[in-house]
């Protein structure tokens, strides 16, 4: 189910590059937090998760609004509006001379950075549908994971030269390039006849459109889970490995290492859904994703930190796990609602996204000395998710009984 257009490769590098604005924005901050915290006078060093978990709680709640918008105006109108409130938020965290203020410029840099994030989803649903939907998501996350895979060594060469405001001057200028290549070189994706007038009953008969659909809210659900587990390690894992490991140069690298694993599973993720089908793929590694941290908790309940070349062993497979879970959730989720694309997207990102912040918040409140909480909490989300497939299996089961 496709609509015909110049190419499906740019395409994709330029869906792709629209959610790394939002990659870019976390990861190229996470080797300056320390700087940043120290020059806003911060104490207490858990704090400092809030750098990372704030803007995701103004994605979350900015998605409501750039969904539903996109779906009367279009998918590059709201883009260009959201690119703006992000650029004014940028300038808000660089002259900010407290923790308050930062984070009031992160959640609204999460805000304007919705539109991109959200709306590009949407135009991937706008051109595809079923499984092949899932094999181009898959590979604009692989192009995608590229992003943090550099940016925090891009964050340290930055910090090293400039300072960390330079950061957030890097970011704008990788973001307005990216706005003039949508632009120039992206057709509008959603059709006249589909645009919706806008009013507030739009939204409501999208929720009520939306919760119809079991398959749309169990995977709504599941991505929350998964990427409330997966926002603890982005938010603490400079503390674990600045902090609890002293690995303050070597961050950068460890941190790119492991976005490889998942930009490697979500590239042969693209591969094997067409002939496994996502369904099958998500139930294979979610088992993967809860097991992995049971043999962790086994091992070294009441220990200290393992070896750095364990810790990051761990984290790999776990990642790995993950590649292969974000593209097809997120597709699973909205195959059954491409005729409301836009709020569909939204409602999905919303929900998933408010659902993480306080999983993520609440599990890294835990971690001081160890990184085993983390792990507990992979096991917790994974067993969660698992029982929300085996409910699907059991619901499906029961309709074709």
């Amino acid at each position: 189910m496709e609509i015909k257009q110049k190419s499906e490769l740019e395409f994709i590098i330029i869906m792709a590059s629209l959610m790394s604005l939002v990659a870019l924005s976390i990861d190229a901050l996470l080797p300056a937090i320390t700087d940043i915290s120290a020059s806003m006078n911060v104490i207490d060093p858990q704090n400092n998760q809030l750098l990372i978990t704030m803007i995701f709680l103004g994605l979350g709640f900015g998605q409501l609004i750039s969904g539903p918008l996109s779906d009367s105006f279009g998918r590059k109108p709201v883009i260009y509006v959201g690119f703006i409130i992000f650029t004014l938020a940028s300038l808000v965290c660089v002259f900010a001379t407290n923790l308050e203020m930062m984070i009031v410029g992160r959640i609204l840099q999460g805000i304007g950075l919705s539109a991109p994030r959200t709306i590009s989803i949407a135009m991937v649903r706008d051109r595809f549908s079923g499984n092949y939907m899932a094999k181009v998501m898959s590979f604009v996350v692989a192009i995608f994971i590229l992003v943090p895979v550099v940016a925090p060594a891009i964050g340290k060469i930055m910090l090293d030269l400039y300072g960390w405001k330079s950061i957030f001057y890097s970011q704008l200028l990788f973001g307005f390039f990216v706005m003039i290549w949508l632009w120039k070189r992206q057709p509008e994706t959603l059709k006249p006849e589909n645009k919706k007038k806008f009013k507030f009953t739009l939204f409501v008969n999208g929720i009520k459109e939306f919760v119809k659909h079991k398959d749309a809210i169990i995977f709504t659900l599941f991505s929350g889970f998964i990427t409330g587990s997966f926002m603890v390690y982005l938010s603490a894992s400079q503390l674990i490995f600045e902090q609890q490991y002293s690995l303050k140069e070597e961050f950068p690298f460890i941190f790119a290492g492991l976005a490889i694993g998942v930009g490697f599973a979500t590239f042969l993720n693209g591969t094997l859904v067409v002939k496994f089908g996502m369904f099958k793929l998500v139930k294979i590694f979610t088992i993967v994703f809860t097991l992995v941290p049971i043999v962790y908790i086994a091992l070294y309940t009441g220990e200290s930190n393992p070896s750095i070349y364990v810790l990051v062993a761990f984290f790999w497979i776990q990642f790995f796990a993950i590649g292969f879970l974000f593209g097809n959730t997120r597709a699973l989720a909205m195959q059954p609602i491409g005729h409301i694309a836009g709020i569909g997207a939204a409602i999905n990102g919303f929900v998933s996204t408010i659902m993480a912040v306080p999983i993520a918040t609440y599990i890294g409140g835990f971690l001081e000395t160890t990184a085993l909480p983390l792990f507990i909490g992979f096991f917790v989300c994974g067993l969660i998710s698992l029982l929300l497939i085996q409910y699907l299996n059991f619901v499906n089961e029961k309709k074709t009984a």
